[in-house]
């Protein structure tokens, strides 16, 4: 979740003049899903205003369509939506093409998507002030964009290689 409220990062100020970022105190912001192929550093992502069994099934749906053949696993963590049964339907019908493999608690440092979003804060996110959700969106796709334009810089900072 990327919220309108972000932490001051690393960054630098004159002595006694500690940079202050305004937020709106309203709590707002936008949920992210994506998924990463580590061999060719394609990333599947989408945003949404919630982030529900629905909204994941929904992504489910679209990594099929932008996969459509061979075999699909995916790495998630244990949310409580990664396991909802909602799910089991589309897992069915999915006939062993799409498998879900869930990693232990609290072992992000596993996941490659939690680099992304690292990334992301980092380029795009911590300290700026977003007055409103849209400009969060705005910031977010454009991020998501520039970086999908060089697919072996994504492998070369968020894959591991053998």
């Amino acid at each position: 979740m990327i919220r309108d409220y972000q932490a001051i990062q690393k960054t630098w100020f004159l002595r006694g003049k500690q940079r202050i970022i305004k937020t709106t105190g309203k709590h707002l912001g936008v949920k992210l899903l994506a998924t990463l192929d580590y061999e060719t550093g394609h990333i599947v992502w989408q945003e949404d205003e919630h982030y529900t069994a629905e909204t994941f099934l929904s992504f489910l749906q679209k990594v099929v369509s932008v996969y459509p053949d061979g075999k699909i696993v995916m790495i998630l963590d244990n949310a409580r939506i990664h396991h909802a049964k909602l799910l089991r339907p589309f897992l069915k019908e999915m006939n062993g093409r799409l498998e879900l493999v869930f990693l232990p608690p609290y072992s992000p440092q596993f996941n490659l998507v939690e680099g992304l979003w690292k990334w992301l804060k980092s380029d795009a996110i911590n300290n700026v002030f977003y007055h409103t959700v849209s400009e969060i969106r705005k910031n977010v796709g454009q991020f998501m964009d520039e970086i999908m334009k060089r697919p072996t810089s994504i492998i070369d900072r968020l894959c591991i290689r053998f």
